[in-house]
């Protein structure tokens, strides 16, 4: 299964202001691992549109269902605005009650 690369849904500040934030408590460290690829907070919609072409792209692995909906997860490289590939687990959500996925976080991963 893989999901829609046009409406799923990727909030620009889970983006901007989480996963390429070296300022955020929790981002921190993802900012650091996708500033080696060319990721900034100046750039956030480069790689919205590169999670959407290159890890939509992709089969998604079925992930755990919550009292909140079911998550999937998608495990494959991402070559960033400079070129570098990095190996990265994005993790999605489509909700309970919706048919529309939503962006959660990316977790940085050694090549499998």
């Amino acid at each position: 299964m893989k999901l829609s690369q046009e409406t799923t849904i990727i909030a620009p500040e889970k983006l901007r202001d989480y996963v390429v934030n070296l300022s955020h408590p929790d981002g921190e460290s993802k900012a650091r691992f996708l500033r080696v690829m060319g990721y900034e907070q100046k750039n956030w919609k480069t790689l919205e549109i590169d999670l959407r072409t290159q890890h939509l792209s992709q089969e998604v692995i079925p992930g755990q269902k919550s009292d909140y909906g079911e998550k999937y997860e998608v495990l494959a490289p991402l070559i960033g605005p400079n070129g570098k590939m990095r190996w990265l687990r994005s993790v999605w959500m489509i909700r309970k009650g919706e048919s529309i996925a939503r962006f959660i976080t990316l977790i940085p991963e050694e090549k499998p």
